[in-house]
């Protein structure tokens, strides 16, 4: 798989990761060997980065990628801290971060995590000096290699990126949420910051599998959070109206190349961006996870279609979303 380089990590990853929300909760139940086996069909497909988070199932995913990856050297694992308490700013302090990673270096069963990343804070701590302080601390200390943030605005993402420690920024990246292109893209190209395109598939909407007849299970987070119900509204369905995200998928499929799936035209659209570091779709079974996989391996997308997302994104999507994220 095409790899790319992660500049303030000091290493190169594979173009397309894994989040490993699914692993954990609000998806579904997935079972441990189901998971393990979406792990194992990744791994075996060249994924080198996974991403995961302390709260996914209160510290099930990281449990089970720590289980994982005692057998599969080289791997990236890419977590998350932030969530374990209300999100207050009072709550951004170096006793917490220190209790968070100690927990995840635990589960997942590493000295030194790879990356920690600041879980969709309020904008008021990504303008924090202490907060900023607290993150090189642990740096220091050796209970993480390197430290980004994710976000939920174009303006937080921008806002880390001018921190010189900041080694990478996560942010909602899909043909149904492209404001990031215009700003946050290059800011981090220039900076040398790493682009983690997370919601890939917008909640699974540009999969192209769901219709007005699909149904999501109660404990789905696309069945209670489809208005901001539990978290930020802009996690599900990347904060599309479920109907115009249907729309949008169905004027897209006839630019889908042959022998593409919608799944992995989505994927592709986002690595055609080159200041993408790497992309982390998620998955609930290993079918899925070597498809998502294999997009790296398809050649570039048409102008034609570029044209298209861009039209389709501008006529249907951006009123409803360019504004508010």
């Amino acid at each position: 798989m095409e790899k790319r380089r992660f500049g303030r990590l000091g290493r190169e990853v594979a173009a397309i990761g894994l989040g490993a929300w699914q692993l954990g909760a609000d998806w579904g139940e997935v079972s441990e060997d189901d998971a393990l086996a979406t792990l194992r069909a990744a791994v075996e497909s060249g994924v080198t980065f996974i991403d995961t988070a302390d709260v996914y199932g209160d510290g099930r995913s990281e449990q089970v990628i720590g289980v994982f990856r005692c057998g599969a050297p080289g791997l990236t694992v890419a977590t998350k801290m932030g969530r374990r308490l209300p999100q207050e700013p009072g709550n951004y302090t170096l006793d917490n971060f220190r209790a968070w990673t100690d927990r995840s270096r635990a589960n997942l069963g590493m000295d030194t995590l790879d990356l920690v990343q600041l879980h969709c804070p309020p904008t008021a701590v990504l303008h924090t000096e202490a907060v900023y302080d607290a993150l090189d601390t642990l740096v220091q200390e050796k209970r993480v290699a390197a430290w980004g943030v994710s976000v939920e605005s174009t303006d937080e993402a921008l806002a880390a990126i001018a921190r010189p420690g900041t080694a990478s920024v996560q942010i909602i990246l899909n043909a149904l949420r492209l404001k990031p292109i215009e700003r946050v893209l290059p800011a981090a190209a220039e900076a040398g910051v790493g682009i983690i395109a997370r919601v890939p598939l917008a909640s699974g909407l540009l999969s192209g599998r769901y219709d007005e007849h699909t149904r999501f299970g109660a404990d789905d987070h696309r069945s209670y959070n489809r208005h901001g119900e539990a978290f930020d509204a802009g996690e599900t369905f990347s904060g599309v109206d479920y109907g115009t995200g249907l729309e949008a998928v169905r004027r897209l499929r006839p630019y889908v190349p042959e022998g593409m799936t919608m799944a992995q035209f989505a994927l592709r659209w986002i690595l055609d961006h080159p200041a993408v570091t790497v992309v982390i779709p998620g998955a609930r079974n290993a079918d899925q996870a070597r498809g998502n996989a294999a997009a790296a391996g398809l050649p570039a997308l048409a102008p034609e279609a570029h044209a298209a997302v861009g039209a389709v994104y501008d006529e249907l999507i951006r009123p409803q979303v360019h504004d508010r994220w």
